[in-house]
């Protein structure tokens, strides 16, 4: 049975350490999704409990400051202290979560801090500027709305220059990143965004397993094995990739 503890992090963070047992384990650090307005620790309780227990790691939730009150790159702050002071094996996280997790790693990577090994991104939002083709095409009638994304991200960059800075696809130099495991979803409108920021690393030279689910959508992390047998083969893929990426 995981082993869950709430704690203070750096800068007064919450946290919430989930251990599969009492023997140490390679440790991730886990950023929620929520579109940089919702989310919190308990909204991604289950996940992180699911991720302990399957990959026999151990998982550090952060409950980041969220927007409209703390706006970009606050949130990216964050992560990267919870990140340098913890000094985890992996990062990982889920939509705005897997957002902020690789912009974290960026953050460390330029100013020479020790990165960590892995980076899991899951459904991540990595081009504010919303210019992908699966936003239109996939941005109504699915689990993400288009209209709701542009509103989320004007609350957490609303100066338009900030959402062209604060994109991961954009940045002009993606070497000496961490390994990466990218997993995005057919019927997701943030889809292209994830498949592209997977091109973009591996032509960079990093080590890059990316994965697009068929017939899914936007969020199939959260609970959607309890009703999607679709959902949960692909939390199993999940799963076992984190364990190849983390114990070889």
């Amino acid at each position: 049975m995981t082993r869950v503890e709430d704690l203070a992090g750096p800068n007064g963070l919450l946290l919430r350490h989930y251990r599969p047992c009492e023997q140490a384990r390679p440790l991730m650090v886990f950023a929620h999704g929520g579109a940089f307005v919702l989310g919190d620790l308990d909204t991604h309780d289950r996940t992180c409990r699911r991720i302990a227990d399957a990959c026999d790691v151990e998982v550090l939730a952060v409950d980041y400051r969220r927007a409209p009150e703390y706006r970009y790159p606050i949130a990216t702050e964050d992560v990267a202290a919870v990140l340098r002071w913890a000094r985890p094996f992996a990062v990982a996280g889920d939509s705005a979560g897997g957002y902020l997790a690789t912009m974290a790693c960026l953050r460390l990577r330029d100013a020479g801090d020790v990165l960590p090994a892995v980076q899991v991104l899951i459904c991540p939002n990595t081009d504010l500027t919303l210019s992908q083709p699966s936003i239109a095409e996939k941005g109504s009638g699915y689990a993400l709305d288009a209209d709701f994304l542009t509103w989320a991200i004007s609350q957490w960059t609303p100066d338009p220059a900030d959402q062209t800075l604060g994109s991961p696809l954009l940045v002009a130099d993606l070497r000496g990143m961490p390994d990466a495991l990218i997993v995005t979803a057919e019927h997701d409108a943030l889809r292209d965004e994830g498949n592209a920021y997977g091109q973009r690393l591996a032509h960079a030279g990093v080590r890059v397993i990316h994965r697009q689910e068929p017939g899914l959508e936007h969020g199939f992390i959260q609970d959607m094995d309890l009703t999607s047998p679709a959902a949960a083969a692909a939390h199993d893929r999940l799963f076992d990739d984190i364990k190849t990426l983390i114990h070889g």
